[in-house]
């Protein structure tokens, strides 16, 4: 982010995260976890629909040039594999455990319904933290084995975009579904995203402070490459609309004590605080929000809108305003099937990383019905598709950006402990 502070993946980026989300930023180094966030906590996929991730970093996996002679056709065989690139440890645990959730649950029902034209799928997970130097190595690993067909991940842009020249050299899918960093899908042709990109979402979650909240704007934002881009897209779009800027600070994804910088927010006396963070470090702030004396309304990018969020910040987080892509509260059928569902077998609302990951699976598993088990094949079907299925969307198609068509978020807002539409 902005030279005040020394920058420092997860999303990278951490990322939310963050729908954004979510998603989109790294760090490489790791944040500390929030209290009451268990890193332990990750749900292991059914044993039989999965593969855990290995306990070894992947950055200590020897570094091999990726292989573009290994056939694009996987072998005959009973099984289906795609890889999972992501955050199962660390500080970003939380999106990891959410992901497993919901790709389990995806893959419990595709076996219920007979898998791919008759054969069983498998998610092999890789644990990355979602670390640029984890992502590579682990990318490596996926193109090098002919049964994976296509992988999914990584959770943040940054880790992402570091492993894409080795699935664009090696013609395999990189399904990077949370990345909304907007280069993220101009690494190559084989790269797609079912989340907004950062220009489409801090843009919106401008207009929606501006519209809603407040013109007098101060802006917090952690110092990563996914803080500093996201930020300069909302206060860009801010001053567009005729918005004022009249104070912005940034803080190192490692940083637990923002008094001082709180303190000069509160002196700034602005009508609304935009806040640029993950859930464990926006809760954090929130809290210390409110000891400092800040009456300001907030708003906060798509990565707070997290459970964690929520109990980790208790009262404090209460009237902050998010967007996300996806809301539990939606009518459609497809929608209240999917959280019945999920909620029945995790005792706990889906978020939209949660419907972020079932519709990866979905929609990865649907282009293998439709091009058979060939990696070349699947982007085509991703490519040119017209009635792809999502709980997300609903039906769409992919742009020429190899992003969602015309996709859209919904302002939600926290109000007595819960995350509800702004009205």
């Amino acid at each position: 982010m902005i030279p005040r502070r020394k920058i420092l993946v997860s999303f990278a980026a951490t990322s939310a995260i963050a729908v954004l989300a979510a998603c989109g930023s790294a760090t490489t180094a790791s944040t500390p976890t929030a209290p009451g966030m268990s890193t332990s906590a990750a749900q292991p996929p059914s044993a039989a629909t999965a593969v855990p991730p290995t306990n070894t970093p992947a950055s200590a996996t020897a570094a091999t040039p990726a292989a573009t002679t290994k056939p694009a056709v996987a072998s005959s065989g009973e099984t289906v594999v795609y890889g999972v690139s992501g955050p199962f440890s660390g500080n970003n645990a939380e999106y990891g455990r959410i992901w497993k959730n919901a790709m389990t649950m995806a893959l419990d029902e595709i076996s219920g319904a007979g898998g791919v034209k008759g054969r069983k799928v498998e998610l092999q997970y890789e644990d990355t933290q979602s670390d640029p130097k984890q992502s590579v190595p682990v990318a490596q690993k996926f193109v090098n084995d002919s049964r994976i067909l296509a992988e999914l991940g990584d959770f943040a842009s940054p880790a992402s975009m570091a492993a894409s020249p080795i699935y664009q050299r090696a013609k395999m899918v990189q399904f990077g579904f949370t990345n909304s960093h907007p280069d993220f899908t101009k690494g190559g042709e084989y790269m797609f995203s079912i989340v907004l990109s950062q220009q489409q979402d801090a843009s919106y979650l401008a207009q929606v402070g501006y519209d809603s909240l407040g013109k007098k704007q101060a802006v917090l934002y952690q110092n990563t490459d996914w803080g500093k881009v996201t930020q300069q897209i909302y206060v860009d779009k801010l001053k567009q609309l005729g918005g004022t800027v009249i104070d912005t600070e940034n803080y190192l994804a490692t940083e637990t004590d923002f008094k001082p910088l709180l303190a000069k927010v509160r002196d700034a006396n602005p009508d609304v605080l935009a806040l640029i963070a993950y859930y464990n470090d926006g809760a954090l702030i929130m809290q210390q929000a409110k000891s400092a004396g800040i009456n300001a309304k907030v708003i906060a990018n798509g990565a707070c809108y997290s459970p964690q969020f929520l109990k980790l910040g208790g009262d404090a987080v209460n009237g902050v305003v998010l967007t996300t892509v996806f809301f539990p509260g939606n009518s459609r059928p497809e929608v209240q099937k999917f959280v019945k569902d999920y909620t029945a077998k995790y005792n706990e609302t889906p978020d939209q990383f949660a419907a972020l990951a079932y519709d990866a699976v979905k929609i990865i598993t649907w282009a293998t019905d439709q091009a058979g088990f060939d990696r070349q094949g699947i982007q085509q079907a991703m490519a040119t598709g017209t009635n792809i299925p999502s709980v997300i969307y609903g039906s769409f198609k992919f742009g020429a950006d190899r992003r969602v068509e015309n996709a859209k978020a919904v302002p939600i807002q926290v109000k007595d402990g819960q995350f509800v539409p702004l009205t």
